[in-house]
Protein backbone atom coordinates (compact mmCIF):
# COMPACT_ATOMS: atom_id res chain seq x y z
CA UNK A 1 0.00 0.00 0.00
CA UNK A 2 1.51 3.25 -1.18
CA UNK A 3 -0.42 5.43 1.26
CA UNK A 4 0.81 3.34 4.20
CA UNK A 5 4.41 3.68 3.01
CA UNK A 6 4.11 7.47 2.83
CA UNK A 7 2.53 7.52 6.30
CA UNK A 8 5.36 5.42 7.77
CA UNK A 9 7.97 7.63 6.13
CA UNK A 10 6.34 10.81 7.44
CA UNK A 11 6.13 9.37 10.96
CA UNK A 12 9.83 8.51 10.86
CA UNK A 13 10.73 11.96 9.55
CA UNK A 14 8.65 13.73 12.18
CA UNK A 15 10.14 11.61 14.97
CA UNK A 16 13.45 13.33 14.18
CA UNK A 17 11.92 16.76 13.59
CA UNK A 18 9.90 16.83 16.83
CA UNK A 19 13.05 17.28 18.90
CA UNK A 20 13.74 20.55 17.03
CA UNK A 21 10.26 22.01 17.47
CA UNK A 22 9.26 24.24 20.39
CA UNK A 23 7.34 22.53 23.16
CA UNK A 24 3.60 22.59 22.54
CA UNK A 25 4.01 23.20 18.82
CA UNK A 26 1.56 21.44 16.51
CA UNK A 27 2.31 20.44 12.95
CA UNK A 28 -0.11 19.17 10.33
CA UNK A 29 1.34 17.52 7.26
CA UNK A 30 -0.74 16.92 4.17
CA UNK A 31 0.83 14.49 1.74
CA UNK A 32 -0.22 14.90 -1.86
CA UNK A 33 -0.16 11.92 -4.27
CA UNK A 34 3.28 12.81 -5.75
CA UNK A 35 4.78 12.16 -2.29
CA UNK A 36 4.52 8.45 -3.06
CA UNK A 37 7.03 8.70 -5.89
CA UNK A 38 9.86 10.59 -4.16
CA UNK A 39 12.70 9.10 -2.15
CA UNK A 40 12.83 9.18 1.63
CA UNK A 41 15.60 11.81 1.53
CA UNK A 42 13.61 14.05 -0.81
CA UNK A 43 10.53 13.74 1.40
CA UNK A 44 12.60 14.52 4.48
CA UNK A 45 14.07 17.62 2.82
CA UNK A 46 10.59 18.78 1.79
CA UNK A 47 9.22 18.36 5.32
CA UNK A 48 12.20 20.15 6.89
CA UNK A 49 11.90 22.97 4.36
CA UNK A 50 8.18 23.32 5.00
CA UNK A 51 8.74 23.54 8.74
CA UNK A 52 11.46 26.18 8.24
CA UNK A 53 9.19 28.25 5.99
CA UNK A 54 6.32 27.99 8.49
CA UNK A 55 8.49 29.27 11.32
CA UNK A 56 9.91 32.04 9.13
CA UNK A 57 6.36 33.19 8.37
CA UNK A 58 5.41 33.01 12.05
CA UNK A 59 8.36 35.25 12.97
CA UNK A 60 7.29 37.91 10.47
Amino acid sequence: MVRNRVTRRLRAIMADELARLPRGCRVVIRALPPAASVSFDELKADVAGGIRRAFAKADT
